[in-house]
């Protein structure tokens, strides 16, 4: 494994340019579900691209399902979110993610939605689609190989949303990480891009057939980039959540590394029992796209200073980073002093559940490492690891394997 070559996209995100401001649209009440295409066509926003201010709904609670506890009822222990599904296991954003992560005891599971050519909402990390399909062995479709700059990330290939879902549909998943994950890229091929709506309906019938909940974390992925390129998410987005019952009454996190879109759908979505706003961050002085393109100086190292993360309370109800900023690395790189992160995030009211645990050696401190090579699997330290970021007080944690997960928390 000397000669191992990764991408260098091993974290959530890259941040190092701009892009356009975010729109969005109303969750419609429980009783107005029919209506959920009418939202679409809507006025909801002022002509340009920008988002208007709107009054919170007020709803009832209707979280859980028949004769299962409602959320906020657990033990009190931190929730367990599959990255992905169990990414460390099977190809990521797949049904057979999803139920690997399900069957291995994950609290929810993480869709990241983008956006078809024809407005179709669907599981996938980003817009750049070479690295989890197999698009590029598809002669049909060479000709839509472009070069695109996306979240100040410039790629060559080939791209989500100059494809209809239909022809989507046609492509299938493969193992973004094979060199880490062989025994996850022997799926490759066996399975199909899924959207919004199908896990949804997926994630309803786990519930009921477990008998409990199973919450939906789903992230909204370059929002500016597909505002500016006529496929606003947070319309589309919110009118799926109105639309089905489940996302009505049970557990929903949505996640987003921009501002202005949380801060939209608050005002649309009110203060919900079922449902909270996670703000994601980076621990680096980088501006979020959004901001960046309004032209802001607010950076997300900012954002997790004490007062930073006061504002983030007046939007969100969770903050989001990564497991370094919580518990760094030294220089031999072992863990080091957890910094104050979770107890100015908790004085300012929010819960901390930060990204993400990986199994592998590649990406495990040095102390929890197996002596295998990179792609070594080592379940013990990753427990460990795990353990050691449980202690500093966190609320939940994403994990690529959701069983280790559930180890590190003893339940």
């Amino acid at each position: 494994m000397r000669d191992l070559t990764l991408q260098a996209r091993l974290s959530r995100r890259g941040f190092l340019g701009a892009a356009a401001a975010t729109a969005g649209a109303a969750l419609l009440p429980a009783h107005a579900t029919a209506q959920a295409s009418a939202t679409l066509a809507g006025s909801t926003t002022n002509g340009t691209g920008s988002m208007l201010p709107v009054a919170a709904p007020a709803t009832p609670d209707l979280s859980g399902l028949p004769g299962v506890a409602a959320m906020g009822k657990g033990n009190g222990k931190p929730l367990v979110f599959g990255h992905r599904g169990a990414s460390a296991l099977r190809p990521e954003h797949t049904l057979a993610s999803y139920a690997r992560a399900i069957a291995d005891g994950a609290d929810y599971i993480e869709p990241d939605l983008v956006s078809t050519r024809d407005g179709v909402l669907v599981a996938r990390h980003d817009a750049f689609v070479n690295e989890t399909t197999d698009v590029a062995t598809r002669p049909e479709f060479a000709s839509r190989k472009t070069r695109k700059t996306i979240d100040g990330e410039t790629h060559e290939g080939w791209f989500v949303d100059d494809f209809t879902l239909a022809e989507l549909k046609t492509l299938r998943a493969i193992e973004r990480l094979p060199q880490l994950r062989p025994g996850s890229a022997a799926y490759n091929g066996m399975f199909q891009i899924v959207t919004f709506e199908e896990i949804i309906d997926f994630v309803a019938a786990e519930a009921a057939a477990r008998g409990r909940l199973i919450g939906l974390v789903p992230e909204l992925k370059s929002s500016t980039y597909f505002a500016s390129v006529g496929l606003p998410l947070e319309d589309r987005f919110l009118a799926i959540l109105a639309a089905h019952d489940y996302t009505r009454r049970n557990p929903v996190e949505i996640q987003s590394f921009e501002v202005s879109n949380l801060k939209y759908m608050r005002g649309k979505l009110g203060q919900r029992a079922n449902l909270r706003l996670m703000q994601l961050v980076v621990d680096l002085p980088v501006p979020p796209m959004d901001v960046a393109k309004a032209g802001g100086k607010l950076t997300y190292q900012q954002m997790c200073t004490p007062a930073g993360l006061r504002e983030i309370a007046t939007y969100a109800d969770v903050v989001a980073p990564p497991t370094r900023a919580i518990i760094p690395l030294k220089k031999d790189g072992t863990l080091g002093q957890p910094t104050a992160l979770v107890e100015d995030a908790h004085r300012a009211g929010l819960r901390v559940e930060p990204w993400t645990f990986r199994p592998e050696n590649y990406f495990l401190a040095a102390e929890f490492r197996s002596n295998g090579g990179p792609a070594a699997r080592h379940e013990a330290g990753s427990i460990a690891e795990m353990q050691r970021y449980i202690a500093t007080g966190i609320d939940g944690f994403f994990t690529d394997d959701p069983a280790l997960g559930r180890a590190a928390i003893g339940a």
